[in-house]
């Protein structure tokens, strides 16, 4: 006799970094924004009448949709709005990757990819990263089914030039090139919207959980060529035809609206990953130039797990992934400078102990 588990679809989750909540914890492990996002949200916030929300939301998100695209200066058909960059990917996903022939990305990347294609019964490939971590152009030139580039990438940091994305995707213009620009805004290059102008192909996605401090309110959205942007809408309303709450949409357009504050919160972690790429390289540390709100890093002699356990003894959360290739790393969110001090101060605390400890294992005893 059978059981409804038969039928139940198994598949490896995406696991998500801890999310500690103790009162003199320093949480560095989850890339988030240490700044509160613009005053424009509290203006929101307490003028809101609660009354709108015992009714449906606009299923077409309007007046986010034409803040987000007179913001970047393209046409509303050009933007998808989700709940959150990873609802976003998803229905990218879901749109864009039905061939018979792999989907490419990168070997290490960001581990939501993998399993959404496990999920949604996607063919794919993980192509392997160079030493240093930088995608080999080259690698791309086959037949594939789409191909997905984090750009900056995560975990690594590492920012993938423009000559870069463009050699990938002019030799592939026959399948949808995801670029997702989650960090992009803490990059000195910055977007490759410019390519969605000359590549009809290119979908670019970003989030607002990062450089707009609004990682709690779950607000992501896509820029492309009309064709590409109907084709997830049609999707979307075929799965979610209410995806956005109306008091997202509020909040995710005074947000946007608000340049000044957000290029004066951008700057202010741009200026601490600084300070701390200078003292992670004192301590001994050695990494690529990170172009996001993180440091992906490792050092000479200490263990990266060793490391992490340490710091969480003192309740500072990193994130160690214990995956091959990168197990020796310890990827580290941006905080506040004081949190950021911190940290160093930590961890230059536990190298030192660390090399008193090897020190007395090799001085032998003395002869009596």
């Amino acid at each position: 006799m059978g059981s409804f588990r038969d039928n139940l679809r198994k598949i490896e989750p995406y696991v998500p970094g801890e999310q500690p909540d103790l009162p003199d914890m320093i949480k560095l492990k989850t890339n988030e924004n240490p700044y509160p996002p613009t005053p424009k949200v509290r203006e929101v916030l307490d003028t809101y009448a609660e009354d709108k929300l015992r009714l449906y939301p606009d299923p077409k998100s309007e007046a986010l949709v034409k803040a987000i695209a007179e913001i970047n200066g393209i046409s509303e058909e050009q933007v998808f709005v989700g709940v959150g960059s990873d609802d976003v990917l998803a229905i990218a996903f879901m749109t864009f990757f039905h061939s018979k022939k792999p989907v490419l990305f990168p070997d290490i990347t960001y581990s939501f990819y993998d399993v959404w294609a496990e999920l949604f019964r996607i063919p794919y490939e993980q192509i392997p990263l160079n030493d240093d971590f930088d995608m080999v152009p080259s690698d791309y030139y086959k037949e594939n089914g789409g191909i997905v580039i984090a750009n900056p990438n995560a975990p690594t940091g590492v920012y993938q030039g423009i000559s870069v994305l463009e050699d990938i995707i002019e030799h592939n213009r026959d399948v949808a090139v995801i670029i997702d620009e989650a960090y992009v805004d803490f990059s000195e290059e910055g977007t490759a919207l410019e390519l969605i102008k000359k590549y009809d192909n290119v979908l670019i996605v970003q989030t607002y959980s990062k450089s707009r401090s609004l990682a709690g309110m779950r607000i992501g959205h896509a820029m492309g060529g009309k064709e590409l942007i109907q084709a997830m809408n049609d999707v979307r309303f075929s799965f979610n035809s209410y995806p956005m709450t109306r008091l997202s949409v509020e909040i995710g357009a005074a947000a946007i609206k608000d340049q000044a504050y957000f290029e004066e919160t951008r700057k202010k972690v741009i200026a601490t990953r600084e300070w701390t790429k200078k003292e992670l390289a004192r301590m001994g540390f050695t990494f690529r130039d990170s172009m996001t709100n993180f440091i992906f890093a490792k050092h000479e002699t200490v263990p990266a797990e060793e490391i992490f356990e340490r710091l969480r003894e003192k309740h500072i959360f990193v994130r160690h992934f214990k995956k091959p290739r990168i197990s020796d790393y310890l990827r580290i969110s941006i905080g506040t400078d004081e949190e950021m001090e911190r940290f160093a101060e930590e961890t230059k605390k536990i190298i030192e102990t660390k090399k008193i400890i090897e020190a007395k294992k090799i001085i032998k005893p003395r002869e009596s």
